[in-house]
């Protein structure tokens, strides 16, 4: 099983501003970068379902148009599920440690996850699952908000597989873990 991360982090490190928002991403100037994603629709083809947190699913739900018609969701929480899910929407709910989800992941034969939301990330780097991070850095400075990392991570886990430069100031860095 393989776990991606892909995320967009300000300079200063935050994936969202501190109320969970990101909007500060739509300010941010894509100019030059007709029809660019920055490599997302090439990792979403290639996974088998996204894993997320429930805020960052709830923060998707303010966006409009359920964006994953064609990509199973697992949404990780405590919390009960809501009532209603997108229309179209394959969306299921789940609890449990970094592990115990795993296993369940493994006997759905899932191959290859996308793991997204701040939270659900540190459990999952904390456990050790992840197997590679992408992270877009945009020329943004918010002065605080929810971090991607709260811990530094092992210098020897990790090594850089790539990096490019856009034109629009973005840096797309592509992490492996080395174990």
């Amino acid at each position: 099983m393989k776990i991606t991360v892909f995320m967009a982090i300000s300079l200063d490190g935050f994936i969202a501003d501190e109320n969970g928002g990101v909007d500060w991403l739509n300010q941010l100037s894509t100019e030059n970068e007709d029809n660019e994603d920055f490599g997302y629709s090439d990792l979403f083809e290639k996974t088998d379902c996204l894993v997320m947190g429930r805020n960052s699913y709830e923060t998707v739900l303010g966006f409009g148009n359920w964006p994953y018609l064609d990509k199973p969701v697992v949404v990780l929480t405590n919390r009960p599920p809501p009532a209603e899910i997108p229309e179209g929407a394959t969306v299921d709910f789940k609890s449990g440690s970094p592990q115990q989800l795993i296993d369940v992941f493994r006997a759905e034969d899932i191959q290859h996850i996308y793991l997204d939301g701040g939270h659900v990330i540190q459990q999952f780097l904390s456990a050790g699952f992840i197997d590679e991070i992408i992270l877009t850095q945009v020329p943004a400075l918010l002065g605080k908000g929810i971090p991607l990392f709260l811990e530094p991570l092992e210098s020897d886990d990790w090594k850089l597989d790539s990096s490019k430069l856009f034109s629009n100031g973005f840096v797309q860095r592509h992490f492996l873990r080395t174990r």
